[in-house]
């Protein structure tokens, strides 16, 4: 079904006392009309509207608009977002019109278009392709779903039907030429008619490619639906990096979808993401082996290729089902007018539900100098912490912190904008004052925060998870430099309203006679001591709920509002090490690890660790696995120092050698590291060096993610080491510091195992 509307104009806003200067700046052109309207500015100034027909029309006149100073508002909207945002569309809609039959699809000319509530069951398939190791040519393509298996190769002609490695069914058409091959897979596209097509890095490989390999055969990429071509867009922020739509389809890429959803990777390939939610993946994982193992099945064993291929297919197909991708992708855009391969977008997001209520409330948004702006409000508390290793640490986390600030003390850019009209403002920091009266944020927070206790209710993860992640989005939103309402007073009002808050909490939780040994931002860590395991649920709900009460009170007495703020018991350490900052004696911040006693099993523990050495992915896993068990030890008080002797004694035999690989991202372009090389980017520069010679593509040279190895002779790449492995560099800097930083508080450490010298008195 494709609605079209005609006639829709383009608009921005202008201070109505400029009406006469706009008139004569735009008396040569054609297009325009302005109109007067009820809004009004955040100056209380009285605003006129500005229609032209197009987008494109609109940019022009701005920039002329600017030369002569005067800065219309609004301007970037997109006339199709301004269009459904003002009608509250996000994603569903009810529609009464005509129905025009077209070729496979209706055409409707619309009488009334309105908001509803409907969920679709969106159809799939998974697309994944094969090419040579430098992407110039095609092997084949896989198209996968629940019911299709199919897989089209480059080939003589000898079409087959085989069975999949897990013995499912798998037809494969080997077609003559690259040609044959795009053109059957557009055609089955075609015929399959999917509403969404998956893969992982569709968009900036698979269909990049296909693109490419399509110009070169000078045909059409025709995927969209009625057979309508891929319209690309480059980002803003790469040269390699792109955006496809496809007409009456979407496309949705797990890592892009995965990252959105606040889903946390050390290594988004998809061998890494499979294993670690499948645990199954692709049977090679170097990527130049897997390169020319490719190769050589598509010479050799081109059936064999398919299954590669299909597999591809169907371990994205698996994790976006195990995760509920694409219904979170269709809840997202449900709660916020975003199209559902989106992926970005918070600002936008904001603009969608916010500007309209704006705009009913009587005012347009601000006019922003995003080139003299900037945040100035610092992050979330972290208080100074107590190091030790400690017996029975409970945590009290305020639940949604930020948003239940911003519900409470009408933290908002309309409320911030009116407070002056006001006796008695709601104070806030940096000299901001919010409205009683006059607020959107709070009301939007409060309708989202009773959907999502709704859908959390009815067992709706998906839902629930979508809405927290809009919800503690608005904070960070409002001190984006892409935001049209960004003011430090807004963000500070929250922050440091945050601080006051954790740092009240901490002196109310001392006066009920606990101490408290670490905060951070939203949460408070109290050490209880010796008390019975049964006690510890009922003292920490306890001291939630005096909280809760304490600061109810407490904020109607001292500004007569609401409290919506909501202290939880959240975990249970029955071990917790807080340590030292290296070098120091000083408790560290953000770092800590614990023996969490498991509320959903009772009597069971298992192992947390925040900041630590087991959870970077730049430590071996070596010494990650290392930590964990030493840590376990300890925390359980078995013995542990025959368990460190023995470990470094392996590890001098050569018997962890898989296990010594360090995993760092490049941050910048290798030719940038000039000073200072650090050791990954030596191991990048020495792989670059290795992959010229063999006549391989670049893998490093923009930046991205490279494994090596500390050798005698320095960094090495992992596929390309030829040097010794340099035991005393994981010996000292890998093991004993996270021997160290444990036992310093058992009056021991890595020297006096190792050595087991008796001092001399």
């Amino acid at each position: 079904m494709r609605l079209r509307f005609s006639g829709q104009e383009a608009v921005c806003f202008f201070p109505t006392q400029q009406k006469a200067q706009v008139e004569e700046i735009l008396s040569p052109l054609t297009g325009w009309r302005i109109a007067a309207t009820q809004m009004k500015n955040f100056d209380a100034e009285p605003m006129s509207a500005l229609y032209l027909k197009s987008q494109r029309k609109l940019f022009d006149i701005r920039d002329r608009l600017a030369q002569k100073d005067i800065r219309v508002t609004e301007a970037d909207l997109k006339p199709t977002d301004r269009f459904l945002m003002e009608r509250f569309i996000t994603a569903s809609v009810s529609i009464e019109g005509s129905l025009n039959a077209n070729d496979g699809f209706n055409d409707v000319t619309p009488s009334d278009l309105r908001a509803t509530q409907y969920r679709p069951q969106l159809s799939a398939v998974s697309v994944d392709i094969e090419t040579d190791n430098h992407a110039s040519t095609l092997y084949s393509i896989g198209i996968f779903s629940d019911d299709v298996s199919i897989v089209y190769m480059v080939g003589p002609t000898k079409d087959s039907i085989g069975q999949t490695d897990d013995g499912g069914n798998l037809e494969l058409y080997q077609l003559n030429s690259e040609r044959e091959v795009i053109s059957a897979f557009v055609k089955k596209i075609s015929d399959l008619d999917p509403d969404v097509i998956v893969g992982w890095n569709i968009v900036n490989f698979d269909l990049r490619c296909l693109q490419d390999f399509c110009d070169r055969l000078k045909m059409p990429l025709l995927l969209g639906r009625n057979n309508e071509v891929i319209s690309w867009r480059k980002a803003r922020d790469s040269n390699d990096r792109y955006y496809a739509l496809l007409p009456g389809r979407a496309v949705l890429d797990g890592i892009e979808l995965m990252r959105s959803a606040t889903y946390q990777f050390e290594n988004f390939s998809l061998e890494y993401v499979a294993r670690q939610l499948l645990d199954r993946g692709k049977l090679v994982e170097d990527v130049d082996q897997r390169g020319a193992e490719i190769t050589e099945l598509f010479n050799d064993n081109k059936p064999a290729l398919a299954r590669y291929n299909l597999e591809d297919c169907r371990l994205v197909w698996d994790i976006f089902q195990k995760e509920a991708l694409i219904p979170f992708a269709m809840e997202r855009s449900l709660l916020t007018g975003l199209e559902l391969d989106r992926y970005g977008g918070s600002v936008a997001a904001f603009d969608f539900l916010y500007l309209p209520r704006l705009h009913r409330k009587g005012f347009v948004a601000p006019f922003v100098d995003k080139s003299t702006v900037s945040n100035v409000s610092p992050g979330g508390y972290v208080m100074g912490s107590i190091p030790g290793i400690h017996q029975n640490v409970i945590v009290l986390d305020f639940k949604s912190l930020y948003p239940s600030i911003i519900r409470t003390f009408h933290v908002d850019p309309l409320a911030l904008a009116v407070a002056a009209l006001e006796e008695n403002p709601i104070e806030g920091y940096d000299g901001g004052k919010f409205s009683r009266e006059e607020f959107i944020l709070p009301e939007l927070i409060s309708t989202l925060w009773y959907a999502r206790d709704k859908a959390k209710a009815s067992e709706n993860a998906v839902l629930s998870q979508a809405i927290k992640i809009i919800m503690n989005s608005f904070y960070g939103i409002l001190g984006t430099v892409g935001c049209r309402f960004l003011d430090s007073r807004l963000v500070s009002s929250i922050t440091k309203r945050g601080h006051e808050i954790l740092i009240q909490s901490k002196y109310f939780i001392e006066d009920a006679g606990y101490q408290v040994i670490y905060g951070d931002t939203d949460s408070v860590f109290v050490l209880l001591g010796s008390v019975p395991d049964d006690q510890v649920k009922v003292i920490g709900e306890d001291l939630a709920s005096q909280l809760n009460e304490w600061w109810t009170k407490r904020l109607r007495e001292r500004y007569d509002i609401s409290s919506f703020l909501e202290m939880e018991f959240e975990t249970h350490f029955r071990k917790f090490l807080m340590p030292t900052v290296r070098g120091s004696d000083a408790g560290s911040k953000k770092r800590y690890a614990g023996l969490v006693a498991d509320s959903s099993n009772s009597g069971k523990s298992y192992l947390l660790f925040k900041g630590l050495e087991s959870v970077r992915s730049d430590w071996s896993p070596l010494a990650r696995e290392f930590q964990k068990e030493l840590y376990r030890r300890i925390f359980l008080d078995e013995p542990y120092e025959d368990y460190i002797k023995l470990t470094v004694q392996q590890l001098g035999d050569g018997m962890f050698e898989s296990e010594l690989v360090l995993r760092k991202r490049l941050r910048r372009k290798l030719k940038d590291y000039v000073k200072n090389v650090p050791p990954h980017a030596q191991a990048a520069r020495k792989a670059e060096n290795i992959r010229r010679q063999r006549e391989l593509p670049s893998l490093y040279q923009s930046g991205g993610w490279i494994e090596y190895i500390m050798t005698i002779n320095g960094a090495e790449p992992r596929q390309y080491r030829e040097s010794a492995i340099d035991y005393e560099f994981y010996i000292e800097r890998q093991l004993t510091p996270i021997v160290d930083s444990i036992l310093v508080f058992k009056s021991s450490s890595m020297d006096k195992i190792l050595n087991n010298q008796i001092g001399l008195f």
